[in-house]
């Protein structure tokens, strides 16, 4: 079996002469990217784990340093590349709680059995979170997050999201 990697951040560019990164981080918050132990970043297709030196929070980012990066040049050529983590490094969520990555490809039906379509991603309004649900046409349908009002069951196991939501909303 492959291991299943989290895609945690991307690096943006370089910080500094002494080789370190500008990061875009995905976690929430974003300085969670440093507590990672072990991080990965993929070169050439390929995950490769890199040891963090240091790091901290800097306006939008996080910048962050790599053993065996010491300097502007080495860090060019790692701009674009995605950080990861391991899926195993999680922590299990708890009742009622999911990973955004466990809700992606979920098949979305309503109470009348109608499927809505397949989760296609999440968005985070402030509010609550809201489903971004791709029908078989393709066409995008938002359903707001909210469990047992909107979101009536999630069953990871049958891959699938129970909602109260018409079709046509």
């Amino acid at each position: 079996m492959t291991e299943e990697f989290l895609p945690v951040g991307k690096i943006s560019g370089a910080f500094g002469i002494k080789g370190w990164v500008k990061v875009f981080s995905f976690t929430e918050p974003r300085s969670n990217i440093l507590e990672y132990t072990p991080l990965f970043i993929k070169i050439q297709g390929e995950w490769k784990e890199i040891e963090v030196t240091g790091g901290k929070a800097q306006g939008k980012g996080v910048v962050m340093g790599f053993k065996n990066v010491t300097d502007r040049n080495q860090t060019l050529s790692l701009i674009g590349a995605e950080l990861a983590i391991r899926k195993s490094q999680l922590a299990p969520a708890e009742d009622n709680e999911y990973y955004w990555t466990d809700l992606i490809g979920l098949e979305v039906i309503n109470e009348q059995e109608q499927t809505l379509g397949l989760v296609d991603s999440l968005l985070e309004t402030g509010a609550n979170d809201v489903l971004v649900v791709k029908t078989v046409q393709g066409v995008e349908i938002l359903v707001p997050f909210v469990l047992d009002v909107i979101v009536k069951s999630v069953d990871i196991d049958k891959q699938r999201i129970l909602v109260d939501w018409q079709i046509d909303y």
